[in-house]
């Protein structure tokens, strides 16, 4: 019994991380590639639930919105959206997600989690900005990257890195209620 307790524990709080990575995407700055808060989500979701369910968890967020669920910035939803603009970096979230499991492989210290956001966050805007770069620039060069780099990734560094201190602050509170 208590391990149908947790696994149903487990769902739930993969469930519930969905619904605040798709609340966190609703906090928009527009610009080309809106400056959301779904972030700071994916960043909490993995710190606090670990990266396999921290994974699940955007995986299913990622699936509410293909099938057009409006859960992806500024209330949209569907395949359509997905193949937008952000897409890459909404599906280079399963990169950052996929890095942070492996990074934490090797321990779980706060150190070691912000390698693994750090890292992860690094692959989500390089396959994101591949992405946009083929899909809005019509050619994939050094030059059409650069200026993809200067829209989508830069103004977001710094905010993101706050995103990734905040997810770890708020997971370190969190450990004393063994999430």
């Amino acid at each position: 019994m208590s391990e149908n307790k947790n696994k149903l524990k487990g769902y739930i709080l993969i469930a519930l991380f969905s619904a605040i990575i798709a609340v966190s995407a609703f906090i928009t700055i527009p610009s080309p590639v809106p400056f959301t808060l779904q972030a700071l989500g994916v960043f909490c979701a993995l710190t606090i639930l670990g990266g396999k369910r921290g994974l699940l968890s955007i995986i299913l967020y990622i699936f509410l919105g293909i099938i057009g669920l409006p859960v992806f910035a500024g209330f949209s939803g569907g395949l359509g959206h997905l193949m937008g603009a952000t897409g890459g970096y909404i599906l280079g979230f399963i990169f950052t997600a996929f890095i942070y499991c492996f990074a934490t492989r090797f321990g779980s210290s706060s150190k070691i989690k912000a390698v693994g956001l750090i890292s992860g966050l690094l692959a989500c805007y390089l396959f994101g900005t591949l992405w946009y770069t083929i899909l809005y620039l019509k050619e994939l060069s050094l030059e059409s990257f650069v200026s993809a780099l200067l829209v989508c990734v830069v103004p977001f560094i710094i905010p993101d890195l706050i995103k990734i201190a905040v997810a770890l602050l708020i997971s370190h509170k969190l450990s004393a209620f063994k999430v």
